[in-house]
């Protein structure tokens, strides 16, 4: 048996104004064939599964070209193609195969290409033809597309929100391919359609226990997969919102029902599924209230968060925590590389003039100037994420009284402590800690912190579904009208 394998990914923000070239990918990760580490990142997990399993399994791996850029706004066309037809090239080389598996986000949108996985899985399948197994891994914050889901055998996506499975779910892709390519299985997909946004974290109810019932049903009765595609709603594509999908062993119409009934539940929740957001000044007493002696409050400032295609750089939360300054605070990781070339010539402990962040657009809001002093600086801030590790480049720590702000030279969320303890920012001082993460730091930052809240600032990430400017989506679509399921 032959396996090929390759990733290609990134997020898109159609409304962010940050374009992704092919460069953006090559100094983000970019592995050519053979090149890709032991550990996983976000979507290349499914290399490391087939790889571990090679020998045991008795197939002979080919590995093709994985690449990710970080969330950002469209990605041109010649960077898609590029990469698109690096890795068709590699298959056509590696052919024949039976199995392709490949480690895609599902958000991708190049300039001409709204559904660049589709786009990919289409002209894999043309490639390998009708008889290879083909399956993806997706983030669930994908758009899951009919051409995605017509051309592959298997599509399995994350399960958690925040995203501690990837590797597990690569191991399963594996598994359900592997069973498929024997003839064990007859994997048959179906998808129940949301008609809206219904997304969920399951580091709280009611997500966490239904999840927790997905994986139990999983393996029985027929029923070999489920995924729940949340959407990722700052993308004005066609496709954007909540699918579930389900894929059952030869039964369709099992497959479908099970679909539409899991669907319909995560509808019913309507808004209890989601967390408050308190405004910046609400949050910061807040977390006044709840912090305790050496365990802070960790504010998640959700929409200046680059894991959301936006550039980390918003100078709201700032403002907010400079009008406090009785309240230890700490923020971070913030985008600003200009900040950071200044201060690492400057060196640690030297007190200097600077303006920083609130500078890629509009929506950042004001640049902030202000005498700070340099606490902690490094040639590159490398923090683990799950069993990956991220780099955000050259990184600073800056202090203004008692806010500790960390500024970084490449964007990237807040994953972990680190980001701030590898700088000497003691988070055990603090009582508030703002992390630049929509939930992906829960894991690393729960342990420590007495109390985890979430953030409305404004922006620039569209908060609102409601007052987004679609105009390509298909309708009815809730919020925009009302829900034809309810």
């Amino acid at each position: 048996m032959r396996v090929f394998t390759a990733s290609l990914a990134t997020e898109t923000n159609t409304f962010a104004p940050l374009f992704v070239d092919r460069s953006a990918f090559e100094s983000a990760f970019y592995c050519p064939p053979g090149t890709h580490p032991e550990t996983p990142t976000l979507c290349s997990a499914p290399i490391v599964a087939a790889r571990r399993r090679a020998a045991s399994e008795g197939y002979e791996l080919v590995e093709g070209t994985a690449t990710w850029a970080e969330p950002a706004g469209l990605v041109s066309r010649e960077a898609y193609e590029s990469l698109r037809d690096e890795i068709l090239g590699q298959l056509q080389a590696a052919l024949p195969v039976d199995i392709v598996l490949l480690g895609l986000h599902g958000s991708m949108v190049a300039r001409d290409y709204d559904d660049c996985e589709g786009d990919l899985i289409a002209r894999i399948r043309a490639l390998a033809g009708p008889d290879c197994v083909i399956g993806a891994e997706l983030d669930m914050h994908c758009h899951l597309t009919a051409q995605m889901v017509e051309n592959a055998d298997a599509i399995v996506a994350f399960k958690e929100f925040p995203h501690t499975d990837f590797l597990a779910r690569a191991e399963d892709l594996l598994e359900l391919c592997l069973k498929a390519a024997r003839g064990q299985v007859k994997p048959v997909s179906a998808v129940f359609d949301c008609r809206g946004l219904a997304a969920f974290m399951t580091s709280r109810e009611p997500g966490r226990s239904f999840v927790d019932r997905l994986m139990a049903m999983e393996g029985r009765d027929g029923i070999l997969s489920i995924s729940v595609a949340h959407g990722f709603q700052a993308a004005d594509v066609a496709d954007v919102g909540t699918k579930v999908l389900v894929i059952a062993d030869g039964d369709g119409e099992k497959a479908a029902a099970l679909a539409k009934q899991l669907g319909l539940e995560i509808l019913r929740w309507g808004g209890g599924a989601t967390p408050k957001h308190y405004k910046p000044e609400e949050g910061i007493a807040e977390a006044v209230k709840l912090a305790e002696p050496g365990r802070p409050v960790v504010l998640a400032d959700r929409w200046d968060n680059p894991g959301g295609g936006v550039a980390g750089d918003s100078s709201v939360m700032v403002e907010a925590l400079l009008k406090h300054p009785d309240v230890p605070a700490a923020i971070g990781a913030m985008w600003d590389p200009v900040a950071v070339s200044l201060c690492r010539a400057a060196g640690v402990g030297a007190t200097i003039p600077l303006r920083f962040i609130g500078k890629a657009a509009p929506s950042s809001g004001r640049p902030i100037d202000a005498v700070v002093e340099v606490v902690g600086a490094t040639g590159d801030l490398l923090i683990p994420f799950e069993q990956s590790w991220v780099s955000l480049g050259p990184a600073v720590a800056i202090r203004i009284g008692k806010l500790d702000i960390v500024l970084a030279s490449t964007r990237a969320q807040t994953f972990s402590p680190p980001v701030f303890t590898d700088l000497g920012v003691d988070l055990a001082s603090k009582t508030v800690v703002v992390v630049k993460s929509s939930n992906h730091f829960h894991a690393a930052f729960a342990p420590i912190a007495a109390s985890v809240l979430y953030l409305d600032s404004g922006g620039p990430y569209p908060p609102d579904a409601s007052k987004i400017p679609y105009t390509k989506v298909k309708r009815p679509f809730s919020p925009l009208d009302p829900n034809p399921w309810l």
